[in-house]
């Protein structure tokens, strides 16, 4: 496993865990939005795996989770035996993936108590958004996770020239009755795979609650996030 970087506590990113977040290098998308530029197309400063076991071997007592995210944590050959081992060490693990390697995926999930995986737009865009044709690779883990019995939850960065209303609508009639959707709001301050996306407007939060409220009749929970 190729590690990026790690962040060693957090309230917000494992729902219902202290927890810290662990993030891999590499990803097979190109979302012009990601504000993880330099784990997608750049070369990332490694840090390593022994780094991580020890300090994971120091925190025992003070962590219940961790988050495995990136990048996109699948894109590696390993990562089944990357959760395993961090279940070993006795923590929960939540898993953050894009959707785009399904039988990494269903290998990956006998070590996973929580699965978030993003959705990009609606099928029918993915292409134009994630910068790659993954429709049939995403659908299927998108049945993957719902089939699991395990936590999960589907979200999407609401970037206003990459999603609109329809496009919600859309994703809610593809989703529709699963536990959990939340829409994230778009935060274009930092460095972006695309530049000239930085400094770009997200939603207002009015037409983000507006967006979500739509949305709830679809799934058992929807929220707005960073809002």
């Amino acid at each position: 496993m190729i590690l990026a970087g790690l962040q060693k506590n957090t309230l917000v990113d494992y729902p219902g865990r202290v927890a810290c977040t662990v993030f891999t290098a590499g990803c097979n998308f190109r979302c012009p939005y990601c504000h993880n530029p330099e784990l997608v197309t750049g070369k990332p400063k490694q840090m390593p795996e022994d780094y991580f076991w020890n300090f994971l071997e120091e925190r025992r007592e003070w962590l219940d989770g961790v988050c495995v995210t990136g990048g996109e944590p699948l894109i590696h050959e390993d990562a089944p035996e990357f959760l395993k081992k961090i279940k070993d060490y006795g923590f929960d693990v939540k898993l953050d993936t894009n959707g785009s390697f399904p039988d990494r995926l269903r290998e990956c999930l006998p070590f996973a108590d929580y699965v978030a995986m993003d959705i990009k737009a609606p099928l029918e865009k993915y292409e134009s958004v994630a910068g790659v044709d993954a429709r049939d690779s995403v659908k299927k883990s998108v049945e993957i996770i719902r089939s699991s019995g395990k936590e999960y939850e589907f979200r999407t960065t609401v970037v206003p020239e990459f999603y609109s209303e329809e496009d919600a609508l859309a994703i809610g009639e593809w989703l529709k009755g699963s536990n959990a959707y939340y829409l994230q709001q778009f935060v274009s301050s930092t460095d972006l795979v695309n530049p000239e996306l930085k400094g770009k407007p997200g939603y207002p939060p009015d037409e983000l609650r507006t967006l979500c409220n739509k949305l709830k009749p679809f799934f058992k929970t929807c929220e707005a996030r960073g809002i």
